[in-house]
C-alpha cells in the first residue's frame, strides 16, 4: 500500500498540498499513491513562476514509462517557485514524493476541494 503523509491535504486528482506556516504560501506535488499508478516517472511539465494557477484546472503534465497525465491544481493563486531538481531528474518525484520531489509553490488565494489524509487514504487505498 502507498503511503499517505497525514500532515498534507490531498485533492481527488491525487496532488497533496502543504501550508507554509505563517504565510499562504503552499507546496505541490503528488501522492505516492499516483507515483506508484504512474510507474517510473520520465519528465514533468510544471507552471512558470508568476503564472497564475486555477484549482480544478490543468497546470502541468507528468509523464511516466506508462503514460501522461495531466497535472492539476489544488488552489488558486500565483506560481512563486517551481522545484528545479525534479525538471532535472524527475525520478526524485517517484523516490521522495513528499520531500525532494515536491512540484511546485503557490501564493494561494483560494483552494479547491480537498480531502485530509484519512479521507484521501480511505478513497485510494493508500496507508497512512
Amino acid at each position: 500500500m502507498a503511503k499517505v503523509a497525514p500532515e498534507l491535504q490531498y485533492s481527488d486528482e491525487h496532488e497533496w498540498v502543504a501550508r507554509d506556516a505563517g504565510s499562504n504560501v503552499v507546496s505541490i506535488g503528488i501522492s505516492a499513491v499516483a507515483t506508484d499508478a504512474l510507474g517510473d516517472i520520465v519528465y514533468v511539465d510544471l507552471p512558470e513562476v508568476g503564472s497564475a494557477v486555477t484549482a480544478g484546472e490543468t497546470c502541468g503534465e507528468v509523464e511516466s514509462t506508462k503514460s501522461v497525465s495531466d497535472l492539476y491544481a489544488p488552489v488558486t493563486g500565483e506560481v512563486t517557485e517551481v522545484n528545479p531538481a525534479v525538471v532535472d531528474d524527475p525520478a526524485l518525484i517517484n523516490s521522495d514524493p513528499y520531500g525532494a520531489g515536491w512540484l511546485f509553490k503557490v501564493a494561494a488565494d483560494s483552494e479547491g476541494p480537498l480531502l485530509s489524509a484519512q479521507e484521501y487514504a480511505s478513497k485510494n487505498g493508500g496507508e497512512l
